[in-house]
């Protein structure tokens, strides 16, 4: 089931040096190291998922992604989502798991459902972050994480939408 805000999230241009930084209130959202879900919640009744998209693709329909991912697969674990706020779609996600990732707990990537990844991600002592990228879409701000549990990669790409409270706390 394909959704605009998905074009939007593809859309996003990442930042460069030479570009302008965002204003310190989105900052601060964009940096988040903690779980977004759990800081969705603090704005909000029920934070929910909405499965878009949930699948095998290949190494060719990951595209340039894959190459921030170190393991040359075959096959990535693509999961693709709207994280809601009071049935309120505020963000728009995209995860990118390479095979090799998935196995042993980390197998259960594939049977979240509508359980938010960051309920997983973050209930795990093993969890690091490799980086933060901060990228653009128009008026819109997103951002993508390589993380890695038990020193195994998955790429997590976020795309603010115009309901997130990132916007109403900017103003």
């Amino acid at each position: 089931m394909s959704h605009p805000a998905l074009n939007q999230l593809y859309a996003l241009c990442w930042s460069d040096a030479d570009s302008a930084a965002p204003p310190e209130a989105i900052s601060s959202w964009l940096m988040e190291e903690d779980s977004m879900t759990r800081r969705f919640e603090r704005h909000c009744q029920r934070v929910s998922v909405r499965i878009l998209r949930e699948e095998f693709i290949t190494a060719l329909q990951a595209g340039e992604e894959r190459a921030l991912l170190p393991e040359a697969e075959q096959r990535y674990w693509l999961r693709e989502i709207l994280l809601c706020g009071d049935d309120q779609p505020w963000l728009v996600g995209r995860t990118l798991v390479p095979e090799s990732t998935l196995n042993g707990p980390e197998k259960m990537l594939q049977n979240l459902g509508t359980r938010p990844l960051g309920r997983y991600l973050f209930a795990s002592s093993t969890l690091t972050r490799d980086f933060i990228d901060i990228g653009r879409s128009d008026e819109l701000w997103g951002r993508r994480s390589r993380l890695r549990l038990s020193g195994k990669p998955l790429l997590l790409t976020e795309l603010f939408l115009p309901a997130s409270p990132l916007y109403s706390e900017a103003l």
